[in-house]
């Protein structure tokens, strides 16, 4: 069993929907700005641009970091609008894991032809 199946299956045809409507293109902002419009309009539960602080040592740095999403308080969600995703993009997400520490992650790119999307899983999260 998938951890999250359902949640992230909602999160990735809400994703769908936006790029089959808007299609590629358009700067990261626009598809984040009408996900947030498909999250209300499917009744998914989420925060944009949710602050991330990062610790060293158990101090909070002064560097912040925001996530695109977190939807259903567990699931982070990193928009991308590039010709394709790399290991940077995906290091990103982990990272993003690990200072929220969150299970999952979904890397969604809105910048090819067909939507690209890719579930990130955080092996290294400490309760």
């Amino acid at each position: 069993m998938i951890i999250n199946e359902k949640e992230t299956g909602n999160i990735i045809k809400a994703c769908f929907e936006v790029h089959n409507e808007l299609g590629h293109g358009f700067l990261e902002a626009v598809y984040q700005e009408a996900l947030e419009e498909e999250f209300k309009l499917q009744g998914i539960p989420y925060e944009r641009e949710k602050l991330l602080p990062v610790f060293y040592k158990g101090k909070a740095l002064k560097k912040e970091y925001y996530a695109d999403f977190i939807c259903y308080d567990k699931i982070i969600v990193e928009l991308k609008s590039v010709s394709v995703l790399s290991k940077p993009h995906k290091a990103q997400v982990l990272n993003y894991l690990n200072a929220a520490k969150k299970d999952i992650g979904l890397l969604v790119n809105f910048g090819e032809t067909s939507l690209k999307w890719e579930r990130i899983t955080n092996f290294k999260k400490e309760n």
